[in-house]
């Protein structure tokens, strides 16, 4: 009896996306997942573009890594299938390495697939969800912005109706390629990609809900058929495969295997950060718990699906995540539903998709990767921290400068650069009697600052490490060199410290000796658990004496003799 009650947690743990579950959510489900196939299916068409693959390779992904996902993911509304960041990131390495579209190309592609699954995999059973933490939404946001780039300037070759013999990767050769030969444009061509971007743009502004994306493929196929486009100079798909995807192993020589590594290390970072991202925002708005290293083993299965089902890399899609909330799906079941519909497609409806001109769904893809472009978000960063503002700009212009592979490194660069260097140079403050009042109040630390006759209370905003010793040892030093003579007492507020590392228990501890040196008394307030700990390791307890460690601000100040006028502040 017990290992059966053991069996089922297992499978009701593997199912959390769906379960629990009632008659009346699962049809309301699976009808906004019907809902969610009109919108998306012509947007993996254009991720399949993006790619570099065959076209039925897009309807590939939303089948076979979908399922896997709703099967084993943790999260209730994530939509995994096919991305234009992913897609952008592989694309831009193996179509150097074979012709865009060919047997050996889709062979690297689900070799990238099969080699980002296994990476996931070891993060999940290494439990490393917290690697989604390492991608600032600041650099996040640049980062989109470039891939929305790359990807418009891609797209204009087919708008215009002319062959850019320029690979992807370079996006400024391929800009100035199109300009400069913007005299063999083809009117056709390029009127009909023009209605196809301006009535979804249009359409998007004043009625959002409708699938203009869908009409424009649906009609546009039509229309091909019926009036001969392609007898018109207007390129088409052409014949397409259709029916289930192939299973099969994606071979590759142990040299491309190599090769491959750094394309699906970017797409591993992105796909954790993306579907973190997507997750955390749509659990918190409904009050559902997040489980990200459940997420990242469904991930893993959705991307071994894809490598084995003929497919490319799949993500969790924020874009898609968001469509699936709008048309109602409240958990995987319309995801799955979403499955069947494509399923439909690919066995009744594929022959249609010959008749889909190119610049069609180069237009649909220039309108998703305009939307990669968060204005409103960069506003928003400009206004509220301008630094970060020009992080953003930084990675943009390197994704389209020097490549998304390229840009997907610096974006984690530049997050954990900014992360150290808010430690490396951290908010100081001394607590000094106010002007008006007499109580005392945190002020950035300066020369020449002191709390009262004889004592600075210095406030340190960061853990002590190797990087940021000698700037608190530095600022420190300069505050007792400036203050009037007869200072007696150093007070540490410790609050913001909750680790000390070897380099920096030996500054503090050579700090420490000279001021007593000096017959300054140091003296530590606020002293949680981890730094006593880390504290009493080193030797710091007893360079100090435990005598002058405390707990809070008020015992530190008794210690020094000093009866503090901030009580009211309520800053102790």
């Amino acid at each position: 009896m017990r290992d059966s009650n053991d069996n089922r947690a297992v499978r009701l743990s593997l199912l959390k996306g769906i379960l629990p579950v009632n008659r009346a959510s699962a049809l309301r489900d699976a009808l906004a997942g019907i809902s969610l196939a009109s919108m998306d299916i012509p947007q993996v068409l254009g991720y399949a573009r993006i790619a570099g693959m065959p076209t039925v390779t897009g309807l590939y992904t939303a089948f076979l890594p979908l399922v896997a996902f709703a099967l084993f993911g943790a999260s209730r509304h994530l939509v995994v299938a096919a991305d234009s960041a992913t897609a952008t990131i592989f694309s831009s390495r193996i179509s150097t390495m074979a012709p865009m579209g060919s047997v050996e190309y889709v062979a690297l592609a689900g070799m990238v697939a099969l080699q980002t699954a296994g990476l996931l995999l070891l993060a999940r059973i290494f439990r490393l969800g917290f690697l989604a933490d390492f991608l600032s939404r600041t650099v996040l946001v640049g980062f989109l912005a470039g891939v929305g780039i790359q990807v418009s300037i891609a797209m204009l070759g087919d708008m215009f109706g002319m062959t850019v013999p320029i690979p992807s990767s370079r996006s400024l050769a391929q800009l100035a390629y199109v300009v400069s030969h913007l005299a063999h444009v083809n009117l056709p061509t390029f009127a009909l990609a023009a209605l196809v971007v301006g009535s979804i743009l249009g359409f998007k502004r004043l009625l959002p809900h409708v699938p203009i994306p869908l009409v424009a493929v649906v009609g546009s196929i039509a229309a091909s058929k019926a009036f001969d486009f392609a007898a018109h100079g207007i390129a088409v798909l052409g014949p397409i495969n259709g029916g289930l995807p192939p299973l099969r192993f994606p071979a590759v020589t142990w040299e491309q295997f190599l090769a491959l590594v750094p394309a699906a290390a970017s797409c591993f970072v992105m796909i954790i950060a993306q579907s973190a991202a997507a997750a955390r925002v749509f659990a918190q708005q409904y009050h559902e718990e997040v489980d990200t290293n459940a997420d990242i083993l469904g991930l893993a299965a959705a991307n071994a699906a894809a490598a084995f089902g003929g497919t490319f890399v799949v993500n969790g899609s924020p874009t898609q995540t968001a469509m699936a909330e709008r048309a109602g799906t409240r958990s995987q079941i319309g995801q799955l539903a979403f499955a069947v519909v494509v399923v439909v497609v690919l066995l009744f409806l594929s022959p249609s998709l010959q008749y889909l001109p190119h610049c069609v769904l180069a237009g649909i893809v220039f309108t998703i990767a305009l939307g990669l472009i968060n204005v409103q978000s960069l506003k928003a960063i400009r206004g509220e921290s301008p630094g970060e503002f020009t992080l953003a700009l930084i990675t943009a212009a390197a994704v389209v400068m020097v490549g998304v592979e390229h840009g997907i490194l610096l974006a984690v660069a530049l997050s954990l650069m900014r992360h150290v260097r808010h430690s490396y140079r951290p908010h100081t403050m001394v607590l000094e009697p106010s002007a008006a009042t007499g109580r005392w109040q945190p002020v950035p630390a300066r020369p020449g600052a002191v709390t009262a006759p004889g004592l600075i209370v210095y406030r340190f905003g960061s853990d002590l490490f190797f990087a940021n010793d000698h700037f608190f040892t530095s600022e420190i030093t300069q505050l007792i060199d400036s203050a009037s003579d007869g200072l007696r007492w150093l007070i540490v507020d410790a609050a913001a410290i909750t680790d000390l590392d070897y380099s920096a228990a030996r500054t503090l501890d050579d700090l420490i000796q000279t001021l007593h040196e000096r017959n300054i008394t140091v003296i530590f307030g606020r002293v949680n658990p981890y730094l006593r700990s880390d504290m009493d390791r080193h030797g710091i307890t007893q360079t100090v004496g435990e005598s002058n460690i405390f707990e809070t601000l008020h015992e530190a100040l008794a210690a020094a003799g000093v009866r503090s006028p901030a009580t009211e502040t309520g800053i102790l």
